[in-house]
């Protein structure tokens, strides 16, 4: 048989996930440890990159840890580790940036935006401070990669330009100091893009607010509530066959949420009514809640029975930071010695 290919994934932490982060990443990373060897990581060094507390930090961290385990993620055959328990990253991560130039770094769309972000948000007598965490954000994300020599990386369109960033590091070592580093591939997966119920125009975001966002562990009323004041319609259905055609954005929403939820049969079944001019939005919407608090239900149980058999989180946070480690610093011993450094005393 082929070797197994490993798949290297991060996901920032937040105290909440929501269906958006599940659907559109982790439902995917769940699938993919059937497949390859995977290693997936909350990346909290990168969220200091903009303003932040230091006592939600580490909430947040923890909490998504446990998000990630209770949305299907197995630490027995996959490594899923908090970023700052491995501080092999960080150095080589300094060592990749010698070999990085600051122009491919200042082109970096990522940066140009957010920094822009931050400066809209700032008074003017604050100052718009914009840290150089911000512009040194791939380099990170790219020893975060490169440390575990991943094959495959599974990304969305806005985080392709740092992939590609990561593979020309790898090159550029693998050609000035001899092969190392595999260079990470695209990895193309199924993604669901899901919008904010309450404004289908924009994607789903903890940062609109409470009421643009549903957590995969949210209570089901709240749930159901937030679905059936879901904006679906401005004006009447258009009348015809289904196609391929694009129901409105606030019904397709619903529908990309019913199929998500593995309704894929009822979705099909409502899009034809909804090009039919038969569709009831009531109908949609009570059949979405339901298979929304289905799944909400499960992942709850999941988590508060993690939380019942974990009853030393952080020792098991610590646990899987050593072995994410043992595999970085494999990596990281390697790479000192083709670049010509020491290694610390023992």
């Amino acid at each position: 048989m082929p070797p197994r290919k490993r798949v290297y994934s991060g996901i920032q932490p937040t105290a909440v996930m929501t269906i958006g982060n599940y659907f559109g990443a982790v439902q995917n990373w769940v699938r993919l440890q059937d497949e390859c060897d995977c290693v997936y990581c909350v990346v909290d060094l990168h969220a200091m990159t903009a303003p932040y507390d230091a006592a939600e930090l580490r909430h947040a961290s923890t909490e998504m840890f446990v998000s990630l385990l209770a949305a299907g993620i197995d630490p027995d055959r996959t490594i899923v580790y908090i970023q700052s328990t491995v501080p092999e990253q960080t150095e080589l991560c300094w060592m990749l940036a010698t070999l990085t130039s600051l122009g491919d770094l200042s082109r970096m769309t990522q940066f140009k935006e957010k920094s822009g972000l931050l400066k809209d948000g700032l008074a003017e007598d604050d100052g718009a401070f914009i840290s150089a965490g911000l512009l040194f954000y791939p380099v990170l994300q790219a020893a975060d990669i490169l440390a575990y020599r991943a094959d495959c990386v599974p990304v969305g369109q806005d985080q392709s330009q740092h992939l590609e960033l990561s593979r020309g590091i790898a090159k550029r070592f693998n050609s000035r100091f001899g092969y190392l580093f595999p260079e990470p591939e695209t990895l193309h997966t199924p993604i669901t893009k899901v919008l904010s119920t309450a404004d289908p125009t924009r994607k789903m975001s903890k940062s609109l607010g409470p009421k643009h966002y549903i957590g995969l562990f949210e209570e089901e009323d709240s749930i159901r509530r937030k679905i059936r004041s879901a904006v679906t319609d401005s004006g009447a259905a258009p009348v015809g066959g289904a196609g391929d055609r694009q129901a409105s954005p606030g019904i397709e929403n619903l529908l990309t949420l019913l199929a998500a939820c593995g309704h894929r049969d009822d979705a099909k079944r409502m899009r034809e009514d909804y090009f039919a001019g038969t569709l009831r939005y009531v109908d949609l919407k009570g059949l979405t809640a339901d298979a929304l608090v289905a799944l909400t239900s499960e992942m709850r149980d999941r988590r508060a029975d993690i939380l019942r058999r974990e009853t030393d989180l952080e020792g098991r946070i610590m646990e899987m930071g050593e072995r994410a480690r043992a595999v970085a610093g494999e990596t990281l011993a390697l790479a000192r010695e083709k670049m010509g450094t020491f290694a610390p005393p023992a």
